[in-house]
């Protein structure tokens, strides 16, 4: 739940080729947010939350924490950087939706694995830049007690970012790019076994693709005391291996995200941003 809220409403990150300032080591501060999504990629049951939503910056040489995420580098030459990637999904009851009832609930998904991050260009001033994102993540399927791999995915993006756009402080993120996952993954969210097929709903067995292609935009801005950012994403599932799943009732899907956090705290020590 609150991985996809953070994610979500975590908007533009800054990049390699921001121009450096002296910033606080470390900030923290707590909000609230509100996101709308739907129970999954192609579900037309959704679910909204509004949660509280932690702050917390931290500008290591070889930890970095920001609203976007948490990473360790690994790995940084010129033009490539290479890091960890996360993700997840909070649980579906699947009485709660209607083409999935009779079935098992899906358990909360989490995702963990390497990405390679690609500057492409940046401007001068280093207000804005372009790269490539080529996350790999096995994913795994928890219930807190048990956890099992339910397959793998590939979410290869590419990322602009326009930071301070006509000197207003206002940030802007734009990403896009295609999904692909192997069969596990898709057999585990559209999969339907033989034993939970009814004469609307016939089984069906999910194969490895194509999964999709995403678009998502993000605006933010930092003020003296708060932070506040805006998060959509659009998800086409035109041509994705398991649109013709019975467990499919849209080939599009939309994501929503608003959060206001209140800075409480900062370290006197400061440190050169050249994230």
């Amino acid at each position: 739940m609150y991985k996809r809220l953070l994610c979500g409403l975590a908007l533009v990150g800054l990049s390699p080729s921001a121009a450096a300032e002296e910033l606080p080591l470390w900030e923290t501060g707590a909000g609230v947010g509100v996101i709308n999504f739907p129970n999954y990629r192609g579900s037309s049951n959704r679910q909204t939350y509004v949660l509280p939503v932690p702050y917390l910056v931290y500008r290591g040489e070889l930890l970095q924490i920001d609203r976007q995420r948490a990473r360790g580098i690994f790995f940084k030459s010129g033009r490539v950087e290479l890091d960890i990637s996360l993700n997840g999904a909070v649980p579906v009851r699947s009485k709660d939706n209607r083409v999935r009832q009779g079935m098992p609930d899906l358990a909360s998904t989490f995702e963990i694995g390497p990405s390679a991050k690609v500057a492409l260009t940046h401007s001068a001033d280093g207000k804005s830049d372009l790269s490539l994102k080529l996350p790999v993540r096995p994913v795994f399927a928890t219930d807190l007690s048990t956890f099992r791999n339910v397959g793998w995915i590939f979410q290869p993006q590419l990322n602009a970012n326009l930071r301070d756009v006509g000197d207003s402080g206002w940030n802007l993120g734009l990403a896009a790019g295609p999904l692909f996952a192997d069969r596990n993954y898709h057999h585990y969210f559209y999969g339907v076994d033989a034993a939970y097929a009814t004469p609307t709903r016939p089984a069906y067995s999910a194969s490895g693709g194509y999964s999709g292609f995403q678009f998502i935009g993000s605006i933010s801005k930092r003020f003296p005391s708060c932070w506040i950012g805006g998060y959509m994403k659009y998800d086409d599932l035109h041509g994705a291996t398991f649109l013709n799943s019975p467990l499919v009732s849209k080939n599009n899907a939309f994501t929503a995200g608003f959060a206001v956090t209140w800075i409480f705290a900062e370290s006197k020590t400061k440190v050169l941003r050249d994230e």
